[in-house]
This record gives structure tokens, C-alpha cells and sequence, in this order.
């Protein structure tokens, strides 16, 4: 029994490992870099990140864009992000990772 409980213990925290580091570290607030907006890490290639850009702008939320393959800061930040995919948008200190509308209008309208 307590095997299976030290099992279930472990599968919650791997689950939910990125929630419990941001916890206790947080990610460097790099929109202070920017003026407080919101900031997009992208590729050109990249469809979601194209469709998030459409969000951003048809609501009118200001945001700065980094294309981590051209940006070296860009990618530099994306990393201590721990960005594995684009596009990835960091909002008032929280990052929104993939293209997830709901979540992104949530974080900007609570900012």
C-alpha cells in the first residue's frame, strides 16, 4: 500500500512539476525589459505563433515579439523560460505555453 501511495506521490509531482517549481522559483519577470507588456517568444515558421499574434492584436493587447531562431536574447530568455516549443507567452509573470486562447485573455485581462 504504501508503494502505490509513494507511486501516486510521484506521478502527481512529475505531473505537475512546472507548476511546483514556479512555485518556488519564479521566472525573471522579463517584461519589465518592455514596458510591462506582454511578450511573445515565436518562430516565423511557426502557425500557432501566427494565430496567437492575430489574438494579441485583434484585442488590443500590447505585446513585444521575440523570433527565438534570429533573437540570441530572445532564445537566451525562451531558455530560462524553459521553452520547448513555440509559441510560448509570458504574461504578468506567468508563462502560457502553445497557443491557448482562453488562458492567454485570462492572464492579460488580469494584467
Amino acid at each position: 500500500m504504501k508503494t502505490v501511495m509513494l507511486f501516486l506521490l510521484a506521478l502527481f509531482v512529475y505531473q505537475k512539476w512546472d507548476l511546483i517549481n514556479n512555485y518556488f522559483n519564479p521566472p525573471p519577470d522579463f517584461s519589465v525589459q518592455h514596458g510591462g507588456k506582454v511578450i511573445l517568444y515565436s518562430a516565423e515558421w511557426c502557425g500557432y505563433c501566427k494565430e496567437t499574434r492575430k489574438l494579441l492584436e485583434h484585442q488590443n493587447i500590447p505585446f513585444y515579439e521575440y523570433d527565438i531562431e534570429k533573437s540570441a536574447e530572445g532564445f537566451k530568455q525562451f531558455k530560462r523560460l524553459k521553452g520547448k516549443g513555440v509559441p510560448l507567452v509570458f504574461i504578468g509573470g506567468e508563462v502560457v505555453r502553445g497557443y491557448d486562447p482562453s488562458q492567454i485573455l485570462r492572464l492579460a485581462n488580469e494584467h
